[in-house]
């Protein structure tokens, strides 16, 4: 990118994870970076201070992303600080499972808030704000297409981001805006481990060929040759980045 331009990125959900591999990586490849959290002010501080540190652009913006009106002030915030927004990251989302039957409404409502609405939200002000020639990229899920017993109601929301992010890639014609979905496999964060027993994420590492579970930063990788020059050409496609997985 020109030196004497600095694009900027949204990253939702950035605080640790994905999300925050994301973060970083964007920072290092020249990004102002809007780390984006809901709750947990204390890690997108430290964050930002990482990325400052290692000589990177980025500022923490609360915001709930399934309230819309947080996400307008979030947008408001990135202006703010940097003038123009390239590039949208929609990483922010929660995972709760349970069979169908054993759902309750609480788990349903919950993950539709975030995973889906949060999605449209940030889509739609997207879609309004970004800067011509600008990037947005999804987070899906391979769970679409293992459809795994328990990940019903999360497996739903995200082949709900899938469904936008094709759509969505069709409305912005004639804005050389690219909007695509990276769809994770098992991935080493604490939103996958958290509550698994060992003997499941041992199975789970050992599903895909190259027999590991996903990092990070092989997702950032993923997200980062979306965002750059060379992803220009992609545009209203789901990249599964699992390992061979499925």
């Amino acid at each position: 990118m020109s030196a004497d331009i600095t694009k900027v990125a949204i990253v939702t959900g950035a605080s640790r994870g994905i999300g925050s591999a994301i973060a970083k990586r964007l920072a290092s490849d020249g990004f102002a970076v809007i780390v984006n959290y809901a709750g947990r002010s204390a890690e997108a501080e430290m964050l930002v201070k990482q990325i400052e540190e290692a000589g990177g652009k980025a500022i923490p913006v609360q915001a709930d992303v399934s309230d819309a009106r947080a996400v307008e002030r979030m947008f408001d915030a990135a202006e703010s600080a940097y003038g123009r927004i390239d590039l949208l990251v929609n990483n922010a989302g929660i995972m709760k499972l349970a069979a169908l039957a054993e759902s309750d409404d609480t788990l349903f409502d919950s993950q539709i808030a975030i995973n889906l609405k949060g999605s449209f939200n940030t889509l739609r002000e997207a879609a309004k704000r970004l800067r011509n020639g600008g990037r947005i990229i999804n987070l899906s899920s391979s769970v679409v297409g293992l459809y795994q017993p328990s990940y019903a109601v999360y497996a739903a929301t995200k082949a709900g981001v899938e469904a936008m992010t094709h759509v969505l890639a069709k409305e912005l014609r004639g804005r050389n805006i690219t909007v695509n979905a990276v769809a994770p496999g098992p991935t080493a964060t604490a939103l996958f481990l958290d509550g698994k027993p060992q003997q499941v994420i041992e199975h789970l590492t050992k599903l895909a060929p190259l027999e590991r579970l996903g990092q990070p930063e092989d997702i950032a990788n993923t997200v980062a040759f979306l965002a750059g020059p060379d992803g220009a050409w992609i545009n209203g496609q789901v990249l599964r980045a699992n390992g061979g997985i499925i």
